[in-house]
């Protein structure tokens, strides 16, 4: 179980850190991010929230979780646009980290830096089982790493790697469950050994 970080009150507030969740699809990625940001908010503490532009699968601004909770957020093109409009604002929600581009984690940093809580979410390995866009350098530097597992919907276990259900091999490509499911590795790897 995840337990939020307290800032000390030995430390100055320019304490800031970075927590990555991370996992498959249908792993409750988003949703564990919408009840950290859904409790900094109870806390009073000034939000924001972004998300990849192109991601518009669910709602074209807010970010949604395939449970279908909702929080608002402004979707952007390019990981630096973050930093203009981060604002004053205590806590900074990012979604689907995979899908921005690699200046994520310094971005990330500079937030840190500047004493915010920084709270990710993304797909660690893309379709092929690979580690995908920024994850994993974001995984290096953050302070605290989840990462959340699904339930394999071939055999019940659990799952930690998105299988692919097209033959389209685009690495970013958004889908849902007629795209995707969820494998554990046994599944995975008996199912791309069988694509071949």
């Amino acid at each position: 179980m995840f337990i939020e970080p307290q800032i000390s009150k030995r430390k100055s507030n320019n304490s800031g850190w970075i927590e990555v969740i991370c996992g498959s699809m249908f792993s409750g990625k988003t949703e564990e991010l919408i009840r950290r940001l859904n409790r900094a908010r109870l806390a009073k503490q000034k939000l924001e929230i972004f998300k990849p532009a192109l991601d518009t699968r669910f709602h074209d601004s807010d970010v949604v979780s395939h449970d279908e909770n909702a929080i608002r957020s402004t979707p952007v093109q390019f990981a630096n646009d973050i930093l203009l409009l981060a604002g004053n604002s205590d806590v900074i929600g990012i979604d689907e980290a995979q899908f921005f581009d690699e200046d994520l984690p310094e971005v990330c940093e500079q937030l840190a830096r500047q004493g915010k809580r920084v709270v990710v979410a993304g797909l660690d390995m893309d379709f092929e089982g690979k580690p995908f866009g920024p994850l994993p350098s974001l995984m290096a530097i953050a302070e605290f790493v989840t990462k959340v597992h699904a339930i394999c919907m071939q055999c019940g276990a659990l799952a930690s790697y998105s299988y692919r259900l097209t033959e389209n091999k685009a690495t970013v490509m958004l889908g849902e469950k007629t795209e995707y499911e969820a494998r554990c590795r046994s599944c995975f790897i008996e199912g791309t050994s069988d694509d071949k």
